[in-house]
């Protein structure tokens, strides 16, 4: 379950990193045309803010543990991560967004399954 937990930990990782950078290095009206409308309806700092979330909760999944430094923020990262995807979900909803919402719900159920193993019976 140790090695399934780290390949969980490090997809999530690969996807917020990537959706993070994204988000900090383009502007809003591109990330609108890039599928992302829901920019549209946020500021610049609050998409920025966003992006700083996911990038930082994608370093927090992997380098704590790689490094074996406060490994506690693994399941912590992973914990905000979840919370970000509540959040996602709840914007989609609003929007009418659907087929952004199993999308949002997969990466949810992996982020609670790293919480639920690193913060449980699977801890550093």
């Amino acid at each position: 379950m140790n090695v399934v937990l780290w390949i969980v930990a490090s997809l999530l990782a690969l996807a917020f990193l990537g959706a993070g950078l994204m988000k900090l290095t383009q502007p809003k009206a591109q990330l609108a045309t890039k599928g992302l409308a829901w920019t549209e309806d946020y500021s610049v700092g609050a998409v920025k803010a966003i992006g700083a979330l996911e990038l930082l909760a994608g370093i927090g999944l992997i380098l704590p543990a790689l490094l074996d430094v406060a490994p506690i923020f693994v399941p912590l990262a992973a914990l905000g991560l979840a919370v970000i995807m509540v959040g996602a979900i709840v914007v989609h909803a609003r929007r009418k967004e659907t087929n952004a919402l199993p999308i949002n719900l997969v990466f949810l159920v992996l982020a609670v399954v790293v919480v639920w193993g690193r913060f449980g019976p699977y801890a550093f």
